[in-house]
């Protein structure tokens, strides 16, 4: 089960719950104090920092939501005045950056989506592509408490696929295909996502001479283009086309040596994994701070050893650990909108064969670089001040991810406790 030990204080040790409180009566108390500062300094901890750097016993103070300076303990200035947090034994990494997911376009259900992906770690998403009226365009820039924060491709591309989503654009003509790329661009999506796919023989997938000019069309307006994938030779295809991101990994045929020469021709291009399941029996505990026990107990009944998942993920596997081993820029993505799914993901790629600390770098920096979040991905100085705070050090093991103590998004502790009670009480978690 997720533990529930709190942040502590200096001198003396408190619930983190409190810790929010102890900052308003802070400032209360300085209220009208020449030189009166909202800084913390959160001290002792192991700092992750999002880059590939790790700093073992480390300070950093957060000042208006923001990172204001990041160093060794004894390296860094803590302003006159500032609140100190004491994290010794904890371990803190960047909030997540999920590229690939999908959320609801009604309102109601996709702020409480997006506060359940926040209690799981992730400070930042994106929505590819199944989105209905204008939803993810138009909450793009709020500010929702408690929440993660959210861009959008609006509608995909795709042909016509009669019995499944009518949320993408169906295009048949060029004519169509760029008319969607413009408006698109016209309603400006962070992203233009297309599917090339045949659903396994039932549908007419998207063809290189729609493709090709859909891609064309949106670099001519500044956006990157992302494909949903399955076959190795319409990877290739892809990549000669101009294509930026790959949402899914190759999933029919090992990775061959013609596919590997092209991506290093364009070393830009970003693979976002999103491996399927293991296919292995997995303890799900941990989710009972949000699934229903009922649930529950159906999602752990379900989880059983699968010899044809297993075939399926193998292959996958082997193609991410060639790319990782190729130096191909790996980002980071979940698909579906299982919130709990971003610490699945990051232990099915170590699974794979990637280190742990590659792996948070593909769900932080990586991930944050390719959705240009400049402000989000690193603890660092100027980044906003989006953490999450562990039990233990998931550089010795991925799956210490989900030992999550508290959540800070732009500097403010996430109420998991109050999401928490609301999910299980809603049965939805």
């Amino acid at each position: 089960m997720l533990r529930t030990d709190s942040v502590t204080s200096t001198p003396a040790t408190i619930p983190a719950a409190l810790a929010t409180a102890v900052a308003l009566v802070a400032g209360c108390a300085t209220e009208g104090v020449e030189d009166a500062t909202d800084a913390v300094a959160y001290e002792g901890a192991r700092v992750i920092a999002g880059d590939g750097s790790v700093i073992e016993s480390g300070v950093f103070v957060v000042e208006a939501g923001r990172f204001a300076a990041v160093g060794a303990s004894g390296e860094v200035e803590v302003p006159d005045g500032a609140e100190r947090v004491d994290l010794s034994g904890r371990t803190v990494m960047p909030a997540l950056v999920n590229a690939h997911l999908h959320l609801s376009s009604e309102r109601d259900e996709r702020i409480e989506q997006l506060q359940h992906m926040a209690y799981y770690g992730a400070g930042a998403v994106v929505s590819l592509g199944t989105e209905t009226g204008g939803i993810g365009i138009e909450m793009r820039d709020e500010v929702i408490p408690d929440a993660a924060r959210a861009k959008t491709a609006d509608r995909g591309i795709t042909m016509p696929e009669p019995g499944r989503s009518e949320a993408p654009y169906w295009v048949e003509t060029e004519e169509e295909a760029l008319a969607a790329v413009r408006e698109l661009a016209e309603r400006q999506a962070d992203i233009v996502k297309i599917w090339v796919d045949d659903r396994g023989g039932r549908y007419e997938q998207l063809p290189p001479e729609l493709y090709g000019p859909i891609i064309d069309e949106a670099h001519r307006h500044g956006l990157l283009v992302t494909a949903h994938v399955f076959y190795l030779e319409d990877a290739k295809r892809l990549l000669r086309a101009g294509v930026d991101v790959f949402a899914h990994g190759v999933r029919d045929l090992d990775a061959d040596d013609e596919l590997m020469a092209l991506w290093a021709e364009r070393p830009e291009v970003v693979l976002v994994p999103n491996l399927p399941g293991p296919g292995v029996a997995l303890d799900l505990s941990w989710l009972s701070g949000t699934v229903p026990a009922d649930r529950l107990a159906e999602m752990q009944a379900a989880s059983v050893d699968n010899p044809a998942a297993q075939a399926s993920f193998g292959v996958q596997a082997r193609n991410l650990a060639r790319f990782a081993e190729a130096g191909i820029r790996i980002s980071f993505g979940t698909d579906g909108n299982a919130a709990w799914a971003v610490h699945q993901e990051m232990e099915d790629m170590v699974r794979s064969g990637m280190a742990p600390g590659d792996v948070i770098v593909a769900a932080t920096k990586t991930s944050a670089e390719l959705m240009r979040w400049d402000d989000l991905g690193e603890i660092a100085a100027g980044k906003s001040a989006d953490f999450i705070v562990l039990d233990a050090n998931p550089l010795d093991d991925i799956t210490n991810t989900r030992r999550i103590d508290a959540v800070y998004l732009r500097g403010a502790m996430v109420d998991r406790e109050g999401i928490s009670a609301r999910l299980l009480a809603a049965g939805t978690g």
